[in-house]
């Protein structure tokens, strides 16, 4: 009887130790860095006015593309985002554009160009945030991609392609 005890408590310990371990890893694991983090509580306005939180983007994979209308790379990319974004937000997919411009070439370029994605006003300090996220040169367009669990996945300098995002869907981070 005494022998089963022991192995009983033994049991009991090692399973309480390795639970108590793998919470303890999960969530260390899981600690967004400082950037990702600050990126989650940050706020724009929206070109046609309200507020655009980017903590209602997360849990789910988002596209984020910093871009400007004086940037012909970036104007060219807004119709493929915007078609990844009709095709793809039924498998959960979220895009969103920060313009990295003034709120009025911005509106002027979206009733040109209306885009169905959310758009924020970053201003020329959404350069500083890029930066934070990864863009050291501080060009555009750049776009990061977010897996579900808030963390940079991917970080794309340069003109999107439809490979790009069609690799991007398919792995769905």
């Amino acid at each position: 009887m005494k022998r089963r005890q022991i192995l009983t408590g033994t049991v009991a310990l090692a399973a309480l130790a390795g639970g108590a371990g793998w919470a303890w890893w999960r969530g260390h694991a899981s600690a967004l860095s400082g950037p990702e983090q600050a990126l989650w509580e940050q706020r724009f306005d929206r070109p046609a006015g309200g507020d655009l939180a980017m903590a209602s983007f997360r849990g789910g994979p988002l596209v984020l593309n910093f871009w400007a209308t004086w940037c012909a790379p970036c104007v060219k990319e807004m119709p493929m985002l915007d078609a990844f974004h009709r095709q793809q937000q039924a498998a959960g997919w979220q895009v969103v554009g920060l313009a990295i411009d003034g709120p009025t070439p911005v509106r002027e370029f979206l009733s040109k160009v209306p885009v169905a994605f959310p758009i924020g006003l970053a201003g020329f300090t959404g350069v500083e945030l890029a930066r934070s996220l990864g863009n050291e040169s501080g060009g555009l367009p750049f776009s990061v991609v977010f897996g579900r669990d808030g963390r940079v996945a991917v970080r794309k300098l340069g003109s999107l392609t439809s490979d790009d995002l069609a690799s991007w869907a398919l792995q769905a981070p």
